[in-house]
């Protein structure tokens, strides 16, 4: 019998800041040099669960880091980030923009919602998006772990989500930071591989 209690069409694959300019030379983080190979990895590894998880009439839902654009187009920065990030700058994460968008083998997602902190649901619409379709279960992945995948999970728990983190499906630029992080959100959701997942919509 499948684990998979809610139906497949009332889950979601929770896709966190994998976009093109967190994760391609091209992008922000990739032309500052700030990278690491297990984030790299993700969008290929996700790739068959967003793949199946379609095809059985669930939803990949992007949530996507963004920088709002005030007057003459400069972002607006916490100053904690522009601490932590100061190469940020003009164009970066900008709604509509390439890097903004989610990485291409990961394309195309059924529901996209701009976030500007760490969870997505920190002032964002994606509570009323995710009820609105009916969503019960969230199957949690993306970037960084310890930041915004741990921030998004506990939110989705408070708020009753039926929630799941994909362990092989996050990363962090420290594999240390990465299980540390997942150890502490154990108490809060499940943890599960891509390939418990998979078996589980494929037995649904």
């Amino acid at each position: 019998m499948s684990d998979l209690a809610i139906p497949v069409a009332r889950t979601g694959l929770l896709i966190v800041d994998l976009q093109n300019d967190f994760l391609h030379p091209d992008g922000a983080y990739g032309r500052a040099g700030q990278g690491a190979p297990e984030i790299a990895a993700l969008p290929e590894r996700l790739k068959p669960l967003a793949d199946l998880l379609r095809a059985k009439g669930g939803y990949v839902v992007s949530t996507q880091f963004t920088l709002v654009p005030a007057k003459g187009g400069e972002p607006l920065i916490s100053p904690h980030l522009k601490q932590l990030r100061p190469f940020l700058g003009k164009g970066d994460f900008q709604p509509g923009a390439w890097g903004h968008q989610l990485v291409d083998t990961l394309q195309p997602a059924d529901l996209s919602v701009e976030k500007i902190a760490y969870s997505a649901f920190y002032m964002t619409r994606l509570e009323w998006v995710l009820r609105k379709c009916g969503i019960e279960r969230l199957i949690v992945c993306g970037i960084v772990t310890n930041g915004g995948v741990a921030s998004t999970v506990r939110d989705a728990h408070v708020r009753d989500f039926d929630t799941t983190v994909l362990e092989d499906g996050c990363a962090a630029f420290s594999p240390a930071v990465h299980a540390t992080a997942i150890d502490a959100l154990r108490p809060v959701c499940r943890v599960a591989s891509i390939s418990d997942i998979m078996k589980e919509i494929e037995a649904a």
